[in-house]
């Protein structure tokens, strides 16, 4: 039971820190963050969101939000701590021990790979419109993998397939090509949102305004099962937030990560719900809630089309592709890290951790992962699967929130570059929001994590546990002492005869 449990000490963890190139500064951390958090969560959720709570969807981002940020800040003490590559991983060998380490790596991987594989095929979506919005046409059996369309068949997410492939060559060639590409990517689309808001906030109508709550807080309406209101709302657009979590996971190639993680988390953290607020209030300023049933898949464009601004729709088109680019970079991004800091700890194979000589980058790893979410993207059917990420990330949110409450307690005098106020009432208000999205999934999405859960216990009992670097030198140390023992025991046994 204790080789379960068996934790790593700061001081050791933050001394394994291998030579991966430290150039990210707190700029890039936030244009990190802000490249993870918005894209999905303006240009698909909103739809879906206004429908459920009407204009307070402002409200349910702001709730969404305040549970991020609850978790993000022990994110960032955490971060300020052991700035190591890991994330929610090396924070739970920290705290809690080897088993329960594993376990959030492996959802984290999920995690990652699930939404990267997700937002390709949205992304393929806008990149066949704005083919379309130019005279191009790809053959429909190569621009999507879904099937959904009634009397359509397609096979492969080309588009999708392709972007992910491309992201992966990104972030196999050096962190200092990723963060350009991210940051220059990040401004576009920050640019394109300022100027749909400019664009469109002279046609806001207040009336549409009214009511402001028309569902409250929470409530069934008749003969629906689906819940309506503030709180259903912010477990849908919870998903706009997912993501600032792998900003923690570039700590070793961040330049004074005890200072510029925390900034990096929070500062992009409250930028994003800023916008988020913003462009909630525009939008259904500017059309009735209910109108967006007519668009929900696609509600920024149904409130341009509402303003006649015809123009602006191949721009806003061209901003949700740049959106979208940079909330699969930063995911593979932190996918790649998790995998590395695992395969150094000996709970992955070592492929996943080694360091390409010219890129100083996990290069190897990246690309494995990046063409497993390629093809998933490109051929399997994962709506049903998209839940999977929320839960897979709660949980993590939830370990990293009582890990905080923890090490304050078992470890009092260690060094935090940061501090979360509050505590702890920060980290048990993170946990209660953490429960209370979660109980609002569906019994399937339960199944499949616990079916997912049982194959990644069987990889760690088949081959992580036998192949821990910290169990390795247990046992080593182990020997040593025995050996010693039974020295010590033949001197004396010699020196009495």
């Amino acid at each position: 039971m204790n080789s379960l449990l068996r934790k790593k000490d700061v001081s050791k963890i933050v001394a394994e820190a291998t030579p991966l190139k430290r150039t990210m500064k707190t700029f890039d951390l936030t244009m990190l963050g802000i490249g993870a958090i918005i894209g999905t969560g303006i240009f698909v959720l909103t739809g879906k969101g206004a429908l459920t709570a009407g204009p307070a969807l402002a409200v349910s981002f702001l709730l969404a939000a305040i549970c991020c940020g609850f978790a993000g800040l022990c994110y960032a003490e955490f971060a300020s701590m052991a700035p190591v590559s890991g994330s929610a991983y090396s924070y739970a060998y920290l705290a809690f021990g080897e088993l329960i380490a594993f376990v959030i790596g492996w959802n984290l991987i999920l995690e990652y790979a699930l939404q990267a594989a997700t937002v390709s095929a949205g992304w393929a979506g806008y990149f066949n419109k704005l083919l379309e919005g130019f005279g191009f046409h790809l053959p429909v059996e190569l621009t999507a993998a879904y099937g959904t369309t009634p009397g359509v068949t397609t096979y492969f997410n080309l588009p999708g397939f392709v972007v992910v492939l491309l992201i992966t060559w990104v972030l196999s060639v050096g962190i200092n090509q990723t963060k350009r590409v991210n940051d220059i990517m990040v401004i576009i689309k920050l640019a394109i949102i300022v100027l749909f808001i400019i664009c469109t906030i002279r046609y806001i109508n207040p009336a549409n305004w009214k009511p402001f709550s028309p569902y409250g807080i929470y409530t069934f309406q008749p003969g629906s099962t689906q819940p309506y209101g503030i709180i259903p709302a912010a477990s849908i657009v919870f998903f706009s937030f997912i993501g600032f979590d792998a900003v923690s996971s570039s700590a070793e190639e961040t330049v004074n990560p005890n200072k510029t993680l925390p900034r990096g988390i929070l500062i992009s953290l409250a930028i994003s719900t800023v916008i988020y607020i913003i462009m909630t209030l525009v939008m259904t300023g500017v059309v009735p809630y209910m109108d967006f049933a007519k668009f929900i898949d696609a509600p920024v464009a149904g409130v341009i089309l509402a303003t006649g601004l015809n123009w602006l729709a191949v721009i806003v088109n061209i901003g949700a592709l740049v959106g979208m680019t940079t909330v699969m970079l930063v995911q593979l991004y932190g996918q790649s890290r998790i995998c590395y800091a695992m395969a150094r700890d000996g709970l992955f194979p070592k492929l996943f951790g080694e360091v390409h000589k010219k890129y100083l980058t996990p290069f190897k790893g990246t690309w494995f992962f990046g063409i497993l979410t390629a093809i998933a993207g490109g051929f399997i059917n994962i709506n049903i699967l998209f839940e999977l990420v929320n839960i897979g990330t709660l949980s993590a949110f939830m370990i990293v929130s009582a890990g905080v409450l923890w090490m304050r307690k078992t470890q009092p005098n260690a060094h935090r570059g940061f501090k979360a106020p509050g505590v702890p009432f920060t980290p048990i208000l993170s946990i209660i929001f953490c429960l209370v999205f979660i109980a609002g999934l569906n019994w399937e999405t339960w199944v499949r994590f616990a079916i997912w859960l049982a194959i990644g216990l069987a990889v760690y009992f088949g081959f992580s546990r036998r192949n821990s670097v910290l169990g390795k030198q247990a046992q080593k140390k182990a020997r040593k002492a025995i050996d010693e023992a039974m020295a010590a025991a033949e001197t004396k046994t010699e020196t009495k005869e």
